[in-house]
């Protein structure tokens, strides 16, 4: 994009010139060439906060252009929007609500917020019962056998929050009476929970019905067919619903019609984005795999990140400055696609959950004045975990076309020799934790440094097709060690990243209406599908002509 066009709703014109220039100079200068120029780069431009280290030096930025961008966030009420956002203030003004998703992880008995403390604690406390009666063995299904498989029928965040730090925290799960296992089921289509039914038994498998609506038909479709195979093998009563089902929604008259007992029913608010839920109940899976202890260290790593975007001055905040990077490379050096690159298996879900966390949130073009954004706003997120991702698409991060930025993660410490039996196997695994660092660092390296990463030696002979131009910009982020607080500290990061970012952009980060009106179309095409409805005048020649098809077959 033409950076000169980003004048929407900006105070100090001079402010954005000065930047489009710094931007225009930056294009034309190396990251090799910064690093030269000053040999403090990385204690400048790094920050350890808590179980964290933040390594931006490998941005193609310097002290003006950070000052500049502290002015940016200035002009732009920084300040004022953090505060409006931990409060109750309807700051999600197409949907008159406010967005809470902060107090999910408020302390017990918190002083400042003792009511809404209350309302959450009361919600996760009968939570952690359900929770203790179930890996002690307690809860039994309609014909008294114990659970031993936990279904989460979800969908967006109500699956993929879960499903990622279920994933993410497995080498915490907990000790059960009896082993337990927890599944997730997402799609329309059936194909994951008719692949699942076949390995589960109606009388030890539990499933939680985790909408916010509780009108989700993608959730609904999948729970109506569970409640079929339960009634098949179980008859069709009751007992089979009431011990066999649990629901976590905002709607508890929804729940009780669905025939879910009261005491399976779990409530949300309004005031939670489904894509923000997972520190609620709707974090049931994860509490069933991690433990009640594993869950509230979760909530403290987010919490005490909370305290830190409200508290940290803008030079050593690292949620805000996470936000003005990706301003700065997004709508100032046209870098419109952003890479998420884990160096650890355990977070292979992590860059999809972002990307419904940033995409969903700030994929909008309308400003909160009602005029259309003047500035590119969310760039395409993707990722993967990186060593898969070096045998995929490095090859166009370091010698494509594309300008991409990236986040590197990773944790300093993966494997101690308690963990196992015998301390060889430790060793062993210590050193393959060793190689995925490596490659780590020299990804970001590479990347950054291009031709002079290489052994000079090599370079008078090197062809054109063996170098490397490098000044592609990254992010590294080290957790001490990915354990359930320091997971917490980094989902927490990433949420506080949109906001600030939506607070820059002038838009919205809480609605979703692109999402709304595809299910409703959706809804309308349906009963043509199923027969019940013939008439398609209304619809395109395209979606005509695919009905004909369809309904042949």
């Amino acid at each position: 994009m033409n950076v000169t066009m980003n004048t929407q709703g900006l105070d100090d014109q001079a402010l954005l010139e000065d930047l489009t220039q710094q931007a225009n100079q930056k294009k034309q200068q190396h990251l090799t060439g910064l690093f030269a120029e000053n040999p403090q780069r990385f204690e400048q431009h790094s920050i350890q906060f808590d179980q964290l280290t933040f390594d931006y030096s490998k941005h193609r930025i310097d002290q003006d252009i950070m000052q500049n961008l502290y002015d940016f966030a200035d002009q732009k009420k920084l300040n004022e929007w953090t505060a409006r956002l931990f409060s109750s203030e309807a700051i999600n003004y197409t949907e008159h609500r406010a967005a809470m998703h902060w107090a999910l992880r408020l302390p017990k008995h918190d002083a400042k917020h003792p009511k809404l403390s209350k309302q959450v604690h009361e919600q996760l406390d009968r939570m952690y019962q359900l929770v203790e009666q179930i890996h002690a063995g307690q809860y039994r299904g309609c014909t008294g056998e114990v659970i031993q498989d936990v279904v989460n029928i979800g969908v967006g965040g109500s699956d993929l929050g879960p499903l990622m730090v279920t994933h993410a925290l497995s080498d915490f799960k907990v000790a059960t009476a009896k082993p337990l296992n927890v599944h997730f089921v997402s799609t329309m289509d059936g194909s994951q929970l008719s692949e699942l039914l076949h390995q589960l038994r109606p009388e030890t498998t539990l499933f939680i019905i985790s909408s916010k609506s509780f009108g989700t038909v993608d959730t609904l479709s999948n729970a109506q067919t569970v409640r079929q195979w339960l009634d098949k093998s179980l008859g069709n009563n009751a007992c089979a619903v009431k011990h066999h089902f649990i629901g976590v929604s905002t709607k508890p008259e929804k729940m009780t019609e669905w025939g879910i007992a009261p005491q399976n029913q779990f409530l949300l608010w309004d005031w939670v984005g489904g894509r923000y839920s997972l520190w609620s109940c709707i974090g049931l899976p994860i509490a069933l795999s991690i433990g009640v202890d594993g869950f509230k260290q979760l909530l403290a790593g987010a919490y005490a990140v909370d305290q830190h975007v409200q508290h940290a001055p803008l030079s050593e905040n690292i949620p805000a400055l996470m936000a003005l990077l990706g301003i700065w490379n997004n709508n100032f050096l046209d870098i419109q696609t952003h890479a998420v690159l884990p160096y650890d298996g355990r977070l292979k879900y992590f860059a999809s959950y972002l990307q419904q966390l940033e995409m969903e949130s700030n994929g909008k073009s309308i400003q909160r004045s009602g005029q259309k954004v003047e500035m590119d706003t969310c760039p395409i997120v993707w990722g993967e975990v990186g060593p898969n991702a070096q045998h995929a698409f490095y090859q166009l991060l370091h010698q494509g076309t594309h300008s991409v930025s990236c986040d590197f993660i990773a944790p300093v410490q993966r494997y101690n020799a308690n963990q196992f039996t015998y301390a060889e196997n430790a060793e062993a695994l210590i050193e393959q934790h060793h190689l995925a660092l490596s490659n780590c660092l020299a990804q970001s390296r590479l990347l950054a440094f291009g031709n002079q990463a290489l052994d000079q030696k090599e370079l008078n002979d090197l062809p054109e097709y063996k170098q490397y131009e490098g000044n592609q910009p990254s992010t590294t982020l080290l957790l001490d060690e990915l354990n359930p607080y320091s997971l917490g500290m980094l989902i927490s990061l990433y949420e506080h990243k949109v906001f600030v970012q939506s607070v820059m952009w002038n838009i919205n980060p809480f609605d979703q209406w692109g999402v709304e009106k595809g299910k409703e179309i959706a809804n309308q095409i349906l009963p043509v599908l199923n027969g019940t409805q013939a008439d398609v005048s209304q619809l395109d020649a395209s979606t005509q002509g695919l009905i004909k098809i369809l309904l042949k077959k």
